[in-house]
């Protein structure tokens, strides 16, 4: 198989400087030095296919600023050319069209489940996007949106928005950002869910890139114990697929995925 170059990695400082420059707002500095040194891992792993998309969240710079923030990495070095900047309700994330857009036509064949967590119901249970049609709908839009962006490759960095007013966003997140269960609950019915008190398996997955630096944060999720097993097979395909995405790269090293019980008193979505 032959690899993608691995990319000449800039000096920290250099990556520090790019996001405090671009991602400020008025007098406020950007983002801390450490939080800087994993945005710039994050933005590497979805330009590299380890991840569809970052949902930006560190602090209240818009698309304009993350595009900035893009070209700015595109100068030292950095694969950012092609990805985009989506805006859904008010949240910015940094998406690979391509990627995204396979991922999401995967989503549509059935390749994830969704775990129901409505609070008017006792426990969480699995339910599949035959169930959730406006869901359906609202992945299908996101398809389209980004395959104009596929025709139209002329902007190396490009924005976009989506209205979504009736999106249930938890959900829509936790499928652009690759997660194999998303959570799922009836916005008719308030934000309130089940899990609160209930046991959750949390997964995560890291992976090193800087030298001496922490790994990058790729993914964490979680699952009801309770529905663990009747996940199992859909939670290996997952990780079988990501360790076989990260035999195609060579920028980053030693994926680590683990996962650990948790029960909390309240879960916020």
């Amino acid at each position: 198989m032959l690899l993608p170059d691995r990319m000449s990695t800039p000096s920290p400082q250099l990556l520090v400087e790019a996001a405090q420059q671009t991602l400020g707002m008025g007098k406020r500095r950007g983002p801390p030095r450490a939080v800087c040194l994993h945005l710039a891992g994050e933005v590497l792993a979805v330009a590299r296919g380890l991840k569809p998309a970052l949902l930006y969240d560190c602090g209240s710079a818009g698309a304009a600023e993350l595009q900035s923030y893009l070209e700015e990495l595109r100068g030292l070095g950095f694969p950012t050319q092609g990805l985009h900047v989506l805006e859904i309700a008010e949240n910015s994330l940094i998406v690979h069209p391509e990627h995204v857009r396979r991922h999401l036509e995967q989503v549509l064949l059935g390749s994830i489940a969704f775990v129901d967590v409505s609070g008017s119901q006792p426990y969480p249970s699995v339910c599949s996007l035959d169930q959730l049609q406006d869901l359906k709908a609202f992945v299908a839009e996101i398809i389209t949106h980004l395959q104009g962006l596929q025709r139209d490759r002329s902007l190396s960095i490009s924005c976009g928005r989506l209205c979504s007013s009736a999106w249930n966003l938890c959900t829509v997140f936790g499928i652009l950002l690759g997660y194999p269960v998303p959570y799922t609950f009836d916005v008719n019915q308030g934000e309130d869910n089940c899990l609160a008190q209930t046991p959750l398996r949390v997964f995560t997955a890291r992976i090193s890139w800087l030298c001496c630096q922490p790994p990058v944060l790729l993914y964490s999720f979680s699952v009801p114990e309770s529905l663990f097993l009747s996940l199992r097979d859909i939670l290996n395909t997952w990780e079988k697929d990501l360790r076989t995405r990260c035999r195609t790269q060579n920028d980053f090293a030693d994926l680590s995925i683990s996962s650990e019980i948790v029960t909390l008193p309240a879960v916020a979505l």
